[in-house]
């Protein structure tokens, strides 16, 4: 049977009744269950219930912050876009299988055509509910995909100019950051809509005559047509996307780069082009089965375009690569090399950083440290990653008082001094209130909130160890009263409470020991319980009490979405967040401070950085409180929000930092009204800002490699360097940790709080190569950055070889330097760490390993705190060792420990507190001031008085090898034995000349 003779029409078996079935025939359907249908009802009610209170409480919520434009924007372009989207897909399968169906050709019976009859019966029945059904049920998931969208549409409506071209296209970089990723989405889109439309047609047609397969496949000319048209649409689709590509190309990665490359920009690019024109080509042939009524020339077509790809767009880049490129690869790539250093530098913004080359001295002198007299006061002591349980211990009051297992390091004015502080807040932990009084009444109602900050200064101690603090203590004025202490909102907070209403919450126990303190909630945030928002929390949370407890009042407001990283990220969900928010005392009240950053994956040349990847360190590895930041692949970041909370009230303010960001206008243009102006932050706001963590740990991890400006010695990879392992972290490989202190940068007039890094080079030597910091000192004058705040500064060393960290560390370890402290009993570093935390009742912790440009070289502090095993027990500053060049000292006070390796005299003062009493080895600390293992005295003549101490020291020595012998430590038996002998020979010596003579 030819083609010719298959003619569209109406009159197929399908308008036959299915077959020639009579009505009559139908079985008749069975009756549903009034059971069945009233659950079905029901299930159905409790869902639109459910989502209709979901969402007003979310409207309840945005108005509660007064941020609803936020809300109401991404909701009405999320609609949007389903909406489009959903239609465009909808209306193009069923215009497709409707054609399909309307155009079905009036057949003969033939062996062919009565194989597909039977299926064309079956489907008959429900053929009207699946020509509307099948394109609605595609129609949700594209609405559902084109959504997510929201993003990108909003970007490209909203875009900027950045002021600079790419050097490949000359294109504004606005246009590949903006632009590019939407028509990316719209091409793919189209491409999937037309496949599946596509798809529907072929088998609509196939079902019912259209297309015949068999011994020889054949087709109508409706159908021929219908699908030409649609394949044709789908090649132009696809040319279009040939020619994005060449653009696309400049945010590509490769093993070296990010961008285009040599092969890129002399095959890639052109032969993208000629497949472009090959695809458009191509389409024209598809339409020309019109008239040419075969499938022949489409068939050609798609041959032709297939080897152009293989070849054109694979083979001839290849060999390009490896004929041509390969043989002169430093040459032919300097160029694009070049481009990839520039455009990183620029999208994370340390194109600016001052390299400054740092002639390293290795040998320490008296008064070496004179000209630094500023910064050695600064150098902070108290390491925040350390002293959580020192706080708890100290502080929390009760069990249901938490801190944070890192606390946060800021700058106070106290007693008329700028200051490094380490400072926490205390929040409240529900798993701390004992069993019995855990119900949903006290976790929602009387348990609401912590009390207060607790902060010590950063650079001292008391005498036993304990950090020094100047507030904290509950029901005592502090240094920084008066502030609203009461923390509502927290990075702990419980997932809800219900507050106001006349109800009293728990605040404080009464400091009599007679009671507790209560308060009422007063604060302008949350949301109210009267009326219907009972109800909606209730289907919401999935709690009757919200109904049934009489502790919910019409007056009540219920406080939920509570942690600062929460709440800033649902009223700015364009926000890439900090993994730390640190609070602040400013202006009587504590606030949450975080920083945000615009990011973007389509900075052409830029290298393109995994987030989670390059922001973990020791820190976030190990501890809980401080994360890496949210994953996600970026080449370019700002930081261009400060963002608050209001630790009592939820108050959320963004205020614009980067006023020169085009992704920042773009997002204000957006939500207009939802950022401040610079302007709007205050000076006593301003002191409390600081450069962001995890933009420093990106930067750092990309100065490793493009410290090096030359493209030729780039490529090379000699001149790399990596960031050194923490060498605290026994037995795993993890980046150390920046640190904040105040310190004076060589060339600088006076310290900053600063934020600091060391580098070594790429590969096994443990040398520094390189020291970075930024300034992270804001100023404090209102609405206005200090000019030096955010610069970098990078040390690029010279001269002497300085070792790196895990060198440093394993020379203190190994130390026999004897230190001059007296209260340290004259035991050598190595000595003191080993017999403090082999007793088995102690423990001894390294802290942050601080490096400092000083005195003309490097140097490294190193504060060691020890704790006891036993049961309530914390960690206390015990010792710390200094380290310059090859010469290491330790003490139990900084002050000490300088003077001791600067000759007698370092030429400044740290202003640290005096001797620490350290800790005797026997007995535990953490919760007891120790004292020093007291000296043997004796009387008598200098020989008795040598020969009792010789005899003390060889007592001493054998009960420490015996100790030794049953751990099995057989390296500390074998140091036992020399001291026992040495005593032995001491203990002759001193002798009588007629002990001396008996002897064997």
């Amino acid at each position: 049977m030819s083609d010719s003779d298959f003619s569209p029409g109406r009159g197929s078996s399908g308008d036959r009744g299915s077959g020639g079935a009579s009505p009559a025939a139908v079985a008749p359907r069975p009756s549903r269950s009034p059971l069945i249908t009233a659950l079905v009802i029901g299930a159905a009610v409790i869902l639109v219930l459910t989502i209709v209170a979901q969402f007003w409480t979310e409207v309840l919520w945005y108005e509660s912050v007064d941020f609803v434009g936020v809300f109401r924007t991404q909701i009405v372009t999320r609609l949007l876009l389903g909406i489009v989207g959903g239609l465009i897909m909808a209306a193009l399968a069923w215009s497709s299988i409707h054609i399909a169906y309307r155009v079905r050709p009036i057949y003969a019976p033939s062996p062919e055509t009565q194989a597909m009859e039977h299926y064309r019966e079956l489907v008959e029945p429900m053929r009207r509910t699946a020509t509307i059904a099948a394109p609605l049920a595609l129609g949700l998931f594209a609405g559902l995909s084109a959504a997510t969208q929201w993003e990108t549409y909003q970007m490209w409506v909203n875009g900027q100019s950045f002021g600079k071209n790419d050097p490949e296209f000359g294109l504004d970089i606005g246009f590949f950051v903006f632009t590019l990723p939407w028509v990316n989405f719209v091409l793919g889109f189209l491409t999937m809509v037309l496949v599946v439309v596509i798809i529907a047609a072929a088998f609509t047609h196939y079902l019912y005559g259209g297309i015949v397969v068999g011994g020889h496949t054949r087709s109508t000319q409706a159908a021929r047509v219908h699908l030409s048209i649609l394949l044709a649409a789908l090649v132009l689709v696809r040319a279009v996307a040939f020619w994005i590509d060449r653009y696309n190309l400049a945010t590509a990665q490769s093993t070296r780069m990010t961008g285009i490359q040599y092969t890129e920009a002399h095959a890639v690019i052109p032969t993208k082009a000629i497949l472009a024109v090959a695809a458009v080509m191509c389409a024209i042939l598809f339409v020309s089965t019109i008239w040419t009524r075969s499938w022949r020339l489409p068939i050609v077509g798609v041959a032709v375009l297939i080897v152009c790809v293989i070849a054109v767009g694979g083979i001839y880049p290849a060999l390009v690569q490896s004929l041509k490129v390969k043989p002169s690869e430093k040459s032919l790539e300097v160029p694009y090399i070049d481009r990839n250093i520039k455009a990183t530098r620029a999208a994370y913004g340390f194109d600016e950083v001052k390299v400054q080359s740092y002639d390293t001295k290795t040998v320490a002198s008296p008064g070496q440290l004179r000209g630094d007299a500023a910064t050695i006061p600064g150098i902070r002591l108290i390491d925040p990653n350390i002293v959580s349980p020192t706080f708890k211990q100290l502080q929390a009051s009760k069990g249901y008082y938490q801190f944070p297992d890192v606390l946060d390091v800021d700058r106070y004015m106290i007693d008329g001094t700028l200051t490094d502080t380490v400072i926490a807040a205390r929040e409240i932990d529900l798993t701390g209130i004992p069993e019995g009084q855990r119900n949903w009444l006290n976790d929602h109602t009387v348990y609401t909130h912590g009390y207060g900050v607790v902060a010590a200064k950063g650079n001292t101690r008391d005498d036993d160890g304990r950090p020094t603090f100047f507030e904290g203590q509950i029901g005592r004025k502090g240094a920084l009263d008066p502030y609203q202490p009461r923390i509502y909102f927290g990075e702990n907070s419980p997932e809800y409470s219900i507050v106001g209403g006349g109800k009293k919450e728990f605040d404080y126990p009464d400091p009599t020991g007679t009671g507790e303190i209560t308060n009422t909630y007063d604060g302008r945030g949350g949301v109210p319980l009267g009326g219907i928002n009972r109800l909606a929390y209730a289907v919401t949370y999935k709690e009757l009490n919200f109904i049934l407890s009489d502790a919910v009042t019409a007056d009540s407001k219920i406080l939920d979405h509570r942690t600062p990283r929460e709440r800033v990220q649902r009223v700015a969900p364009w926000l890439t967040l900090d993994g730390n928010a640190y609070p602040a005392v400013v202006d009587g009240k504590v606030l949450w401070i975080l920083d945000g950053y615009t990011t973007s994956a389509s900075y052409p040349y830029s290298q393109m950085t995994t987030l989670n990847v390059v922001t973990e360190d020791a820190v976030t590895r190990t501890r809980e409180s401080v994360r890496a930041v949210q994953a996600g692949q970026v080449n370019y970041v700002r930081n261009s929000v400060k963002a608050t909370v209001d630790a009592y009230d939820g108050t959320v303010n963004l205020y614009e930092w980067d006023p020169t960001d085009p992704v920042l206008k773009a997002w204000m243009s957006i939500f207009p009204g939802t950022v401040k102006p610079l302007s709007a932050i205050n000076g006593a706001l301003m002191q409390h800002l600081r450069y962001p963590e995890d933009l420093f740990k990106l930067q750092r991890t990309l100065l490793s490699k493009y410290h090096e400006t030359d493209a030729a010695t780039f490529f090379t990879g000699q001149t790399f360097w990596q960031v050194p392992d923490d060498p605290t972290q026994a037995g795993v490989s993890l980046s150390q940790p920046p640190y904040y202190l105040s310190l004076a940068m060589p060339g600088t007039k006076k310290p900053s709080f600063s934020l600091t890094s060391t580098f070594m080079p790429a590969g096994d030597r443990n040398v520094l190569t390189g020291y970075l910091a930024a300034d992270g000192d804001a100023g404090s004058t209102t609405g206005k950055k200090s000019p030096d705040y955010g610069s970098l500064r990078l040390l690029e060393t010279t001269g002497g070889t300085v070792s790196g960290p895990g060198q440093v560390f394993n020379d203190m370890r190994t130390s026999g330097q004897t230190s001059k402290d007296a209260s340290l009993g004259g035991l050598t570093l190595a000595q003191f760490i080993t017999t403090t935390g082999s007793q088995g009742a102690s423990t001894v912790i390294f802290g942050n390993q601080l490096t400092l440009p000083v005195g003309g070289g490097l140097l490294y502090v190193q504060p060691i705190y020890v704790q006891a095993k036993a049961s309530g027990s914390y960690p206390l500053l015990s010792a710390i060792a200094v380290s310059f060049g090859a010469k290491i000292a330790w003490a139990s006070s900084l002050d000490g420990a300088l003077n001791d390796l600067f000759g007698g005299s370092s030429g400044a003062e740290a202003g640290d507190t005096g001797a620490v009493s350290p800790p005797n080895p026997a007995t535990p600390t953490g919760g007891a001031t120790t004292t020093p293992t007291p000296k043997p005295t004796t009387t008598g003549t200098p020989d008795q008085v040598a020969l009792a101490a010789a005899l003390k020291d060889a007592e001493a020595a054998y009960t420490a090898g015996e100790e030794a012998l049953k751990r099995g430590d057989f390296a500390a038996y074998g140091e036992a034995q020399a001291k026992l002998k040495s005593a032995l020979e001491r203990a002759v010596k001193a002798s009588p000349q007629g002990l001396a003579t008996k002897a064997p």
